[in-house]
């Protein structure tokens, strides 16, 4: 651990570009058509209950990360194979995002370069961002927080002013019914990307008012699933769902047809800034959740020196866990979610909470009888 603390805007910063990263540009909520953005509503509010569900677990063990207190929850033994399951996870995480980061450069930039070169470059920035430390990554999310916001807001309008917008391609709203929604946001928008606030868990304990972590998680959740289902919305009615469904980086397509007053056109340098800036923190602060917690885990007593190694493990991993990009998505889509998302942040959080609960009833019970 490192002997640092974070104020609540920093915090707060890392949580929406972490939320942005990878889901700005994807097909989120495809499966529902044009009622992708209301699925991406429809996970935000119930990924806004799974995270005060972290922040509870939190709020018990506050000056320690996951990796810890679940040993506490659940005993020595098994709570560090729990531990080291979630290490495992966050290493995995952080390899598929480096893996979608070079998949997307090389389909959209470098069609001629090796994917190992590209997300090779990632990697060793991260591993230098999470050798300087937290803090001064939060700093550096400071910087960049506005600077995407101008790229986005700047697209938005030029986006309008193209007259690209077609507001009919968004009906019939419900179509498929209320069930095809409630399918998709289960199956997808729920655990990608608000699900993975878990790797949060890790991190919270170097806020420095932990009262505060509720409300950062809920605000920073609530601007990120406005924005992607805004982001969604517009790609639907400029793009309609045929294309959206079969782009595989809609997002690109919409900047692509942005043409004004016959000169201001090909802006897909707003898509690249975007890429670079979402990927570089999501692959970043999963990597740091894994660094920390296997630090923490085999009581390592400073965690930069397994940064660099490590990140040489991401790196490997992110050309080996698929063979080709239909491979890459298939396993994102179908597998992970399934097998993976939903155990890691859905089932195994809600157990160890009941226990937890349970735990500290009885303690202050004991306490309580202690005292009388």
């Amino acid at each position: 651990m490192e002997n640092v603390k974070i104020n609540a805007y920093q915090l707060f910063v890392i949580m929406v570009l972490f939320e942005h990263g990878s889901a700005l540009v994807i097909s989120l909520g495809s499966g529902a058509k044009q009622d992708a953005w209301i699925t991406i509503l429809t996970g935000m509010i119930l990924g806004i209950f799974l995270f005060l569900l972290y922040n509870r677990l939190y709020l018990y063990y506050p000056n320690i990360p996951f990796t810890s207190y679940v040993q506490k929850i659940v005993g020595s033994f098994l709570g560090k194979i729990l531990a080291f399951v979630y290490i495992l996870y966050f290493f995995y995480l952080s390899a598929r995002v480096l893996r979608d980061f070079g998949e997307l450069l090389i389909t959209f930039a470098y069609p001629n370069t090796p994917e190992f070169i590209i997300n090779a470059i990632m990697i060793l920035t991260v591993i230098y961002a999470i050798h300087k430390g937290i803090e001064v990554l939060t700093r550096t999310g400071e910087i960049f927080f506005f600077f995407l916001y101008l790229l986005a807001i700047s697209g938005f309008v030029l986006v309008v002013a193209s007259g690209l917008i077609d507001l009919n391609r968004l009906k019939p709203i419900l179509d498929e019914g209320a069930m095809k929604i409630f399918q998709v946001t289960f199956t997808q928008t729920l655990y990608v990307p608000y699900g993975e606030m878990i790797a949060f868990t890790m991190i919270l304990n170097y806020l420095n008012n932990p009262v505060k972590a509720k409300w950062i998680g809920i605000s920073a959740m609530a601007l990120s699933g406005v924005n992607l289902a805004i982001s969604m919305g517009v790609n639907i009615s400029v793009l309609g769902v045929d294309l959206v469904s079969r782009a595989p980086f809609p997002l690109l397509t919409t900047i692509q047809r942005i043409q004004v007053a016959d000169f201001l056109e090909r802006l897909d340098v707003f898509f690249l800034l975007a890429v670079i800036i979402g990927g570089f923190f999501k692959i970043s602060i999963f990597f740091y959740a894994g660094v920390i917690g296997t630090a923490d885990l085999f009581k390592i007593s400073k965690h930069k020196k397994l940064v660099y190694p490590l990140g040489l493990v991401i790196l490997f991993l992110s050309m080996t866990i698929a063979s080709n990009f239909s491979e890459h998505i298939k396993e994102g889509l179908v597998i992970v979610p399934l097998y993976l998302h939903l155990p890691m942040q859905v089932i195994i959080p809600s157990l160890l909470l009941v226990i937890a609960i349970f735990k500290n009833r009885k303690s202050k019970k004991k306490k309580t009888e202690a005292a009388i």
